[in-house]
């Protein structure tokens, strides 16, 4: 089974492809018509030790030479200083502006690498193939890249779509547990906002095995949240309006991140915290949802930090150093019902902070 999704975005439109052992034969249909004897690769340290026996061998049978550069693991990567190893690595090896970029990994190597390729040559083609859950239904649909600056996340960056997505679920076989979790998070994000179904399709995550779930029920769940993306994102490509939505919980998660120095909270966790926290603030500024749809989920959740590490004062800090913020108070993506959200100035800090005690409850 495969599915496609057409992205038409303002600036581009572009295929996300879904399915298993789909590699080869998409990239070539993507190469088919350029003039391209190379290809550069960006790609996650822990992808190329598991998977470059499986990914050279196509690459290399589809042109003449790859160039490839490792990017390691964490959200260390995404500064400014691998961001300007990146562009040594293309500029020295004499990347073309006809030449496209392939970037194997999960949001981190997608943010970096995006936006590397939107800033080389002021823009090569290029190319995600996402190997996280998180990465497939997220961060590589829509065009967002970047990198961190020490005052908070992706406040470095642009908008670039990219040629082509392939999500293949091949890549999945490798994938730990926690990051599966860390990917449920982002789905049922969608469940949130948009298609309350979804609560009940992520149950497949419920599984002990993750590996062994239903090929064909994850690639169409895999399906429906990029559909998602891209309609939000075709109504609203640079975010200054319900493109918003997509970051339901997460003000509260990237404050998270912040307090936490983007290392003993993944980004998915931080999310599924976000998400309790901002059903919690939804109730109390008058929002009417049934409160338990994250409830069958939250055991698969492990956290590597404690309450007493947190503090409302310096989490409502760092959120209101958000970079979507445009005054002196925070706004949040709430929630009128499910599948019904909004994007609301919040002024009482005691609500504010009762939506953190339920995150720091579940610490």
């Amino acid at each position: 089974m495969k599915a496609e999704i057409t992205i038409n975005a303002t600036s581009s439109s572009y295929k996300a492809l879904v399915g298993k052992n789909i590699l080869e034969e998409s990239l070539a249909e993507y190469l088919d018509d350029k003039n391209a004897d190379k290809l550069f690769v960006l790609i996650d340290e822990n992808v190329f030790k598991q998977h470059w026996g499986f990914i050279e061998p196509v690459l290399s049978g589809l042109v003449k030479q790859v160039h490839y550069l490792e990017v390691p693991q964490g959200e260390s990567s995404k500064s400014i200083k691998m961001w300007q190893k990146t562009l040594d690595f293309l500029l020295n090896e004499g990347i073309r502006r006809n030449i496209p970029i392939v970037v194997i990994g999960g949001g981190v190597t997608g943010d970096l690498g995006g936006f590397t390729a939107a800033t080389a040559l002021r823009g090569v083609p290029l190319i995600h193939i996402p190997t996280t859950v998180l990465a497939m239904v997220d961060s590589s649909i829509g065009g967002k890249t970047g990198v961190n600056h020490t005052t908070g996340k992706n406040l470095i960056g642009s908008f670039y779509q990219p040629d082509m997505v392939i999500a293949d679920i091949h890549f999945l076989s490798s994938l730990p547990k926690k990051e599966w979790i860390n990917g449920l998070s982002e789905i049922l994000k969608y469940g949130a906002i948009r298609d309350d179904k979804i609560f009940k399709e992520a149950e497949i995550f419920l599984e002990p095995d993750l590996s062994s779930i239903n090929p064909e029920k994850l690639i169409q769940l895999i399906a429906k949240c990029i559909q998602i993306k891209a309609d939000v994102v075709e109504e609203d490509e640079f975010e200054s309006g319900v493109r918003a939505f997509l970051n339901y919980g997460h003000t509260f998660a990237h404050a998270l991140e912040k307090a936490c120095d983007f290392d003993t909270i993944s980004h998915g966790e931080a999310v599924f915290l976000g998400m309790l926290a901002a059903q919690k603030l939804s109730t109390l500024t008058g929002g009417r949802l049934e409160t338990t749809k994250l409830d069958l989920y939250r055991s698969l959740y492990a956290y590597r930090i404690s309450k007493d590490e947190l503090s409302y004062e310096r989490l409502n800090e760092y959120m209101k150093s958000d970079k979507k913020r445009t005054d002196q108070h925070i706004k949040f993506v709430l929630l009128k019902s499910w599948q019904h959200p909004q994007v609301k100035t919040v002024e009482n800090e005691a609500f504010i902070n009762q939506a953190w005690d339920v995150v720091f409850d579940e610490l």
